[in-house]
């Protein structure tokens, strides 16, 4: 059926429905709680989706205002990319995740009718059955997994910036470049991978065929296009069969050196070959393999959340704001990810080509730290370089200054600091000559500056030109999406050699613990664990011994509560800091926490409580 035809289906479908074209759309989302459960089923989708094919179409699709959405096979929205200028505040509401785009909730639109015919569809703006969805031009195409199951459907939605083939031929063509990653993923570790095509210019598209097979020359996967190219049933066959070269010359030949040969006796094809990865890593020197091992600490920007709706906030306000002249300012626990968010942001700035320098503010010596971020000539002070120092922040110019523990910064070169971000100046020390900056500023803190302001140990104007935007990145134990979480880091620190799972029941336990040192300390876990296991599930005797014991604190502690809800408590069972919510307990608590500047385990020491407990009653009293 031609695009038309489909459309004219579509619609009657809708009129069976019950629809009628001044319906509004529907916008119930799905809970939380569903939510994360398609993100976990669709991991590998929405991973190779926004990390592996995007990256590839970010200078075409960077130019354009569109916007790009994933759903799994029901229609229901798994994750969103690009640019929602072109959209009124109104319209953004469907581009949420958990909107359901089927035809019957909410009638044409392309990844409904993408769905309900399986093939790629196109609905400009008045194909749309529903008026309300006529602002908007989409253009859809099914993506199928490596059993030729529907798995779910990639949209392209724009305000007709692109021209209409180029939009469609494009959506076609990231398609089938996530259907090709998924079966490379799937079979590359054990398996041969034969790419081909008719056209030698052509064996890097995505429009290649890809044939997966076995030692013995069994075909197991290949992609659509390839039966396409060969006219030709694949599944089960011999590879052997359908080439005129012998399965030894296919295994034999060197990886990724283009041959020519002739398929189906009569067509003439060029292709190559790549061995199982298993074989290919012991004839890789190591020294390469550590070039190509990307750094854990930066992922994009869509990686950094899997649906919490905090740390979600905090992506769609960043975006916002990442190129525009205002600072941010993150506020959130030891170990939340402050730094890697950071870096995050940066890789997806228009700064991205130019440094990011970062600045630990509390690991500087107070008495080093001016000379540190402005420089400073040669002899300036005793025992400075003869060479002199450009600093932190010259270093960071056209680039983005992160300034990480800013609240540990001494008052004196606060003044300086303030008066370098209102100037965009620097004068390093013992010199007269000043030196434009361009940076994006980002701080950040787990303390509370503005009771620092109030107790006189932060200048208040300094505040407010570092505080442009807010952020607060949700401590683990906070966040909906930590079962996502716990399988993105798993996968991160993973050998690809020895891929290790995480077990069901090691899931469970990570769930129900208080991770005092989030993310750091998670990631700390996962990688004792994965050295303790020779094996690739990761289970609970490769954990750490420490682990456990705020497990045992936390199930101490909420027996304690339990006792007190059901009037059972032991006078003796807890320190009086833990049952007594009195106001004077309270302002003990609080008075304690300030004394020892925010930290926690000097503050949980102090008090005699847990570091989980302490974390608690800071929540009930309303402390950050």
């Amino acid at each position: 059926m031609s695009n038309n035809e489909q459309i004219k289906a579509s619609w009657k479908r809708c009129e069976l429905f019950g629809l009628e074209q001044s319906n509004q759309p529907e916008l119930q989302r799905l809970g939380v709680g569903d939510q994360n459960s398609l993100n976990e089923e669709y991991y590998n989708l929405i991973q190779t989706t926004g990390t592996e094919v995007l990256p590839y179409y970010e200078n075409i699709l960077s130019n354009t205002q569109c916007l790009i959405l994933l759903t799994d096979n029901q229609g229901q929205a798994l994750n969103s990319w690009g640019d929602k200028r072109f959209l009124a505040p109104p319209q953004r509401a469907l581009f949420k995740k958990g909107i359901d785009w089927k035809e019957k909730k909410n009638g044409t639109n392309a990844i409904g009718t993408a769905l309900a015919c399986g093939t790629a569809v196109q609905i400009q703006r008045d194909d749309h059955f529903l008026k309300a969805n006529r602002f908007m031009i989409g253009s859809a195409a099914p993506i199928y997994d490596v059993n030729r199951t529907l798995l779910g459907v990639l949209d392209i939605s724009t305000d007709s910036y692109l021209p209409q083939s180029h939009t469609l031929g494009m959506v076609k063509l990231m398609s089938q470049s996530i259907e090709n990653r998924l079966i490379i993923s799937t079979f590359s570790e054990d398996n041969f991978l034969f790419t081909f095509n008719t056209n030698f210019d052509n064996l890097d598209s995505q429009w290649s065929g890809l044939i997966v097979f076995n030692e013995g020359g069994t075909i197991i996967s290949a992609n659509r296009r390839a039966e396409i190219l060969l006219c030709y049933d694949l599944a089960l066959a011999n590879i052997a069969d359908i080439f005129d070269i012998s399965l030894e010359q296919f295994k034999n030949q060197p990886s990724n050196l283009p041959f020519s040969f002739k398929a189906m006796g009569k067509y003439q094809m060029h292709g190559f070959t790549k061995a199982p990865i298993k074989k290919a890593i012991q004839a890789v020197d190591y020294r390469e393999r550590l070039k190509s091992k990307p750094d854990p600490d930066i992922i994009p920007l869509s990686q950094f959340g899997f649906g919490d709706e905090k740390v979600s906030r905090c992506i769609e306000q960043a975006e916002r704001i990442i190129n525009k002249d205002i600072p941010i300012l993150i506020h959130g626990e030891t170990g939340v990810g402050k730094e890697v968010f950071v870096k995050a942001l940066h890789q997806s700035s228009q700064r991205h080509k130019h440094p990011l320098v970062a600045v630990n503010c509390a690991a500087i010596p107070s008495d080093l730290v001016e000379s540190e971020l402005f420089g400073y000539e040669k002899g300036a002070f005793t025992g400075a370089s003869t060479k002199g120092a450009i600093g932190f922040i010259r270093k960071a110019h056209k680039g983005t200054l992160f300034l990480d523990e800013i609240g540990e910064m001494p008052l004196k070169v606060q003044s300086r600091l303030l008066r370098v971000l209102q100037e965009r100046k620097v004068t390093p020390l013992g010199s007269t000559e000043n030196y434009h900056v361009d940076i994006k500023l980002i701080s950040a803190t787990n303390r509370s500056l503005r009771e620092d302001v109030e107790s006189g140990t932060f200048r208040q104007d300094l505040y407010y030109r570092v505080s442009g935007l807010n952020l607060e990145l949700p401590s683990l134990r906070e966040r909906t999406d930590r079962k996502q979480l716990f399988h993105q880091i798993n996968d991160m620190y993973s050998n690809a050699a020895n891929s290790q799972k995480l077990s069901t029941e090691i899931i469970k336990l990570f769930s129900q613990h208080p991770w005092p040192g989030n993310i750091r300390q998670l990631v700390s876990v996962i990688q004792i664990a994965q050295a303790m296991s020779d094996g690739n599930v990761i289970e609970t005797k490769h954990l750490p011994d420490d682990f456990f014991e705020d497990i045992k604190q936390t199930n101490s502690y909420q027996k304690t509560e339990d006792n007190i809800h059901h009037g059972q408590a032991d006078v003796t069972s807890e320190p009086i800091a833990t049952r007594d919510d009195s106001v004077d307990n309270q302002t003990e608590l609080i008075n304690t926490f300030h004394q020892n500047k925010g930290n926690i385990s000097k503050t949980a020491k102090a008090l005699n409580i847990s570091r989980n407990t302490l974390y608690k009653r800071l929540k009930e009293f309303g402390v950050r």
